[in-house]
């Protein structure tokens, strides 16, 4: 390992996405689907559930459900892949999209 990997090995997480995956160990446990409703939920480890719609994903929206039970968890949970759809997504992205949703969804309330 070079120095510089060193100083990007040792070098804390600044963003708090970041943090909770590298330094306090959040991963995705598990994946829930529902084609009919347009959903996915995301089980993590620490108990929470990220509910996200299918459609914001270009190339889960259009597969089967048989398609999108055929995944597997990279980096012990802290990506998702799907071979056959050809699509990786990371927690950090769930993560990200589910806290942007959630705040739209605020915003729509006090208006």
């Amino acid at each position: 390992m070079t120095s510089l990997e060193n100083n990007i090995v040792d070098k804390p997480a600044t963003d708090p996405v970041d943090q909770l995956i590298l330094e306090r160990g959040l991963r995705i446990k598990q994946l829930f689907f529902s084609v009919e409703m347009d959903r996915m939920l995301i089980l993590l480890t620490n108990g929470n559930v990220l509910n996200l719609r299918l459609s914001q994903y270009e190339r889960l929206k259009n597969a089967t459900s048989v398609q999108l039970l055929q995944y597997s968890l990279i980096g012990n949970g802290i990506a998702v892949s799907w071979d056959e759809l050809d699509e990786d997504l990371s927690l950090k992205g769930f993560i990200k999209q589910a806290a942007l949703t959630n705040a739209v969804r605020q915003l729509e309330v006090a208006v």
